[in-house]
């Protein structure tokens, strides 16, 4: 029994590293999922924790292939949605389990869960009646959104998935982002997503070259983190919701890596470095809108602000 006056919360142990306090953040407040692909990406990374990856994130698979129960914790409720699916094959990519029949099944989900022209709508209207962010609008007749169907478009040509669902949704990509003049941040995200993968090389390198005087044009990249004032957030976003080089460019190898000079790239992480907390967490830094879905997002920040320090060559422990 707790004496009186003890503290709620165990303390974080003194650690040396970015990679053992993220650990204890991860134990104190993760779900299962995070806490299995934090081994995954951390501590093992063996075919047994790659399983194991697998069977948490099953736990969110619906009858209808797609996925639901919050896996995007700003959707909640059971049914399927776009948005949650895009989400469980970023999972699969990172473990290299992206492929073969578990795949096939979710490409039958994604074309049932399309518009006329085949691509994918960001929120279905089975969400209204369950809680979700008021930034995430539901509508009856949502149209297709480059932001829901570009990262999922990337991935499946990322891991040589071919399905018939490819061929207009494709199509549909390339006209989005042809065609963008205006954008905001999670929009280029989706973008930069579809075209890394793109198996068309040259247009791919073309696209992203335009795209990025597009994002410095419209200053949608902060590029000094001591000069944030500098840097608008985009209509809709929270107060200080920026957007940095090592958003778009997650990788070295990303088309959007061109966009920025070194020095702005290594600002960048060195700010991103610095802003693990002292419970040894990620902040999150999109509107917060209930408790539980801040408390479940920031194990997730914490895991993808780790892998782009240590995809960049940054010492993590």
């Amino acid at each position: 029994m707790a004496e009186t006056g003890a503290s709620p919360l165990p303390p974080t142990p003194p650690a040396h590293t970015p990679l053992s306090r993220a650990e204890h953040f991860v134990w104190l407040t993760a779900r299962v999922l995070e806490q299995r692909r934090f081994v995954y990406h951390f501590l093992n990374g063996d075919d047994g924790s790659a399983d194991a990856v697998e069977t948490a994130l099953a736990a969110y698979r619906n009858d209808d292939e797609g996925y639901g129960h919050a896996l995007e914790p700003d959707l909640r409720g059971p049914v399927s949605q776009p948005l949650h699916t895009a989400h469980a094959l970023r999972v699969l990519d990172s473990i290299g389990r992206c492929g073969g029949q578990r795949v096939d099944r979710v490409c039958r989900y994604l074309t049932s869960a399309s518009t006329a022209d085949g691509a994918l709508p960001a929120i279905r209207p089975g969400q209204r009646g369950y809680p979700h962010a008021p930034f995430v609008p539901v509508v009856d007749d949502p149209p297709s959104e480059l932001l829901a169907t570009g990262p999922v478009v990337g991935l499946l040509h990322r891991n040589e998935v071919w399905h018939a669902w490819l061929f207009r949704a494709t199509d549909f990509c390339w006209q989005a982002v042809d065609s963008l003049e205006k954008s905001h941040p999670y929009e280029v995200e989706a973008a930069v997503a579809f075209l890394d993968s793109a198996p068309d090389r040259p247009r791919a390198e073309a696209a992203a070259d335009r795209l990025g005087r597009l994002v410095r044009e419209h200053r949608l990249a902060a590029l000094d983190p001591e000069r944030l004032d500098a840097f608008p957030v985009a209509s809709g976003y929270a107060p200080g919701e920026h957007h940095f080089p090592y958003d778009y460019a997650k990788t070295p190898g990303s088309l959007a890596r061109a966009w920025f000079t070194d020095e702005e790239m290594a600002r960048s992480l060195d700010f991103l470095a610095d802003e693990q907390r002292e419970d040894g967490g990620w902040p999150v830094r999109w509107r917060a809108w209930a408790p539980g879905t801040a408390l479940e997002c920031r194990p997730m920040v914490t895991i993808e602000a780790l892998r782009t320090l240590r995809a960049h060559g940054r010492s993590i422990g």
